[in-house]
């Protein structure tokens, strides 16, 4: 018998996990399952051009990899509030709140 491995995930220079040969991050596949609690066909009719095997495969190493990628979730979304709560008084969001007081 001879024993085949697939390789469907692929870490770049960066240590982010990409699903191969496209351009999905393993982590986006994975907050569809967090944030929505999507089930692997949901996801594929988010993502059609993916297989469910390597929507399966994706999953499988979040699982695999959870700790460390729940941690870079949570960096993402502290940066993301940071830099919303650095905007809050730009010249843009003056615009909109003088835009919408006008209403």
């Amino acid at each position: 018998m001879t024993a085949v491995i697939e390789s469907l995930i692929e870490i770049d220079e960066n240590q982010v996990a990409w699903i191969a040969d496209t351009k999905i991050k393993v982590i986006e596949v994975a907050l569809d399952k967090l944030a929505h609690g999507s089930s692997p066909e949901e996801i594929h009719f988010q993502y059609p051009h993916l297989s469910l095997a390597q929507i399966h495969a994706a999953l499988s190493y979040y699982y695999s990899h959870r700790e460390e990628l729940d941690g870079q979730i949570l960096q993402r979304l502290k940066e993301v509030n940071n830099l919303a709560s650095q905007n809050l008084n730009s010249p843009l969001q003056k615009k909109l709140r003088e835009l919408k007081d006008q209403k």
